[in-house]
């Protein structure tokens, strides 16, 4: 058997030295994600979670997932408003998650899901333990995964910096506000930017997860997923009507 010099040296350094055998450990192909967290809050929108969650619910049934429901305590978590100039008309109509985690308690996590809703217009310090939580985990993460506003938490957490975004076309003139070095594409129905998803308002995160799972774990399985979802996908992610509707362009650092 033949031995080229190189990989003899190559094998012999990272015996002797640590940090080659750490780097060589770390090129190895990690397996496909199987622990998801959800990040959330008051008032979150419901369709943001529950949407891409159902088709990861079916999904479960053909490999291992584990979820965690992530808030700052294990209080349910109401999608109704968290002000009354946000609920004009009184109503008492919301759903409530119950979290399973708290920012101390969540496992490690290869996937964390980031919903929007108008909750995420609340005053900035309501969500420092929010941002901090989103800035610890992200270097660990395989990907972090945003619906709708929930692209402006995490921008101002400042983990979009320098990459490509989208969020809910009608929210569109706050994006630069929470996100002044982010590259915020107009017409996009959703935006895949390394490790990093973004998809534009509410239903659109639905789109956004099934071409994550084709992208991640195979396009069959999200054929699949959507036929048995009976759900007519966009499969284009530059399709986008609700950019002409609102007249919208990029906004560029």
């Amino acid at each position: 058997m033949h031995i080229s010099l190189f990989t003899l040296a190559f094998a012999t350094g990272i015996a002797l030295n640590p940090f080659l055998a750490s780097c060589a450990e770390d090129s190895k192909p990690r397996p496909p994600p199987s622990s998801f967290g959800v990040l959330l809050f008051p008032a979150f929108e419901a369709l943001d979670v529950f949407g891409p969650l159902d088709a990861l619910n079916l999904f479960s049934a053909q490999r291992q997932l584990k979820l965690s429901l992530i808030a700052p305590t294990l209080d349910p978590v109401s999608t109704a408003p968290r002000s009354p100039a946000m609920n004009p008309f009184k109503s008492t109509f919301s759903e409530s998650i119950v979290p399973t985690h708290t920012f101390d308690t969540a496992p490690p996590l290869d996937v964390l899901f980031i919903p929007g809703g108008i909750g995420t217009r609340s005053p900035d310090p309501f969500f420092d333990d929010h941002l901090a939580f989103i800035r610890a985990r992200f270097p660990k993460l395989q990907y972090l995964i945003t619906v709708c506003t929930g692209a402006h938490l995490a921008a101002k957490a400042g983990v979009l910096d320098g990459r490509n975004a989208t969020t809910n076309k009608r929210a569109w003139a706050d994006a630069p506000v929470y996100g002044p070095k982010v590259r915020w594409i107009a017409h996009a129905r959703w935006v895949a930017d390394g490790k990093v998803w973004t998809s534009s308002g509410v239903s659109a995160g639905i789109d956004a997860l099934l071409a994550w799972v084709g992208e991640v774990y195979g396009v069959d399985h999200a054929d699949e997923l959507a036929l048995f979802m009976e759900y007519e996908r966009h499969t284009n992610p530059s399709w986008d009507p609700f950019a002409e509707y609102y007249n919208i362009t990029d906004h560029l650092p």
